[in-house]
């Protein structure tokens, strides 16, 4: 694996999964040579709790060296190729990954989408030029379009707590008061595409996403319907790729109660955080006994731990 970035970049999804659950049973000692002596850089260029804190978590548990800067104050970087630099932008992105690739065994970049200009988005620019001119492998902490690790570690959570049968997961949509970007959707989309799931996307009409994560899936604009039967049951919201970026609507008939999840086989209650209560999820859901948001957060420890060692490995090198 030479880059982590998406589903696609893994040679066996299934593999890397199962692994991360390995790392999660191993003795700390054990995981602390699997890192030593090498470091781990991790850029962010827009604010993060658990994707920073965990990354660095599994670093340090890896026995590594980890540096984090907050890319997004101070100068700003400029990744347009040919530009006359007589603006605001101090340094090129060729200049900066080169030299940061000096310090770094993995380089992590994180950044969002502006959700103003959809095809310069979905072109996913800043982490492919981070790619493009680093030294090292990128693993990528959220990008305009996926975030990866979140995937990884919300596929580790349903294998963790998968019952006998196959599986019906659900991710529905939900009201937010912001636009927020459709990145955690299209991935989570992309990594149950390759997991033995059933999968249904349930959101209300017009909140369709980018057709090279939507084809192929069940999709279900009613929200009853869709949860009837579930396992699991994935919350997310994010704003419209046909208008990008708008809140076409922000129904709170969309919010999920306990009513709507007495409507499941049991399912379990999923959200990547953070989460406004009583707006996406009622209290009364997210503190029940079957809800796995924090289990999610502890397992994005080890996605990246199996991550960043699937990048470790020489042949990347």
């Amino acid at each position: 694996m030479k880059h982590f970035t998406s589903v696609h970049d893994v040679d066996d999804p299934q593999a890397l999964m199962e692994r991360a659950l390995a790392l999660k049973k191993l003795p700390p000692e054990a995981l602390l040579e699997i890192g030593r002596h090498k470091t781990l850089v991790l850029l962010f260029l827009n604010p993060s709790l658990r994707t920073r804190l965990s990354t660095q978590k599994a670093g340090f548990s890896l026995g590594m060296q980890v540096m984090v800067h907050n890319a997004g104050q101070g100068w700003q970087l400029e990744f347009e190729e040919g530009n006359i630099m007589n603006g605001d932008k101090a340094e090129h992105v060729k200049e900066a990954a080169a030299v940061i690739s000096q310090y770094a065994d993995i380089i992590g970049v994180r950044t969002f989408p502006g959700l103003k200009d959809r095809a310069a988005d979905y072109q996913d620019a800043i982490l492919k030029q981070f790619m493009r001119y680093a030294t090292v492998p990128v693993v990528s902490l959220e990008s305009a379009i996926r975030h990866p690790l979140q995937s990884l570690a919300d596929w580790l959570t349903i294998t963790e707590h998968r019952p006998a049968h196959r599986p019906k997961v659900v991710l529905s949509w939900a009201p937010h008061p912001r636009p927020l970007p459709q990145a955690v959707a299209n991935s989570f989309i992309e990594w149950m595409k390759v997991a033995d799931v059933d999968l249904t996307v349930a959101h209300p009409e017009g909140y369709e996403l980018a057709p090279e994560f939507h084809e192929g899936t069940a999709v279900e604009h009613d929200q009853r319907k869709a949860l009837d039967g579930a396992d699991f049951v994935y919350v997310k919201n994010w704003s419209s790729y046909h208008d990008y970026g708008q809140v076409k609507i922000n129904s709170p008939e969309w919010m999920i109660t306990p009513e709507k999840m007495s409507l499941t086989r049991e399912g379990r209650f999923m959200h990547c955080l953070p989460v406004r209560r009583n707006v996406v999820i009622a209290d009364a859901v997210i503190d029940h006994p079957r809800s796995l948001h924090l289990q999610q957060s502890h397992n994005r420890t080890w996605a990246a731990a199996a991550a960043i060692e699937a990048l470790l490995q020489p042949q990347n090198h």
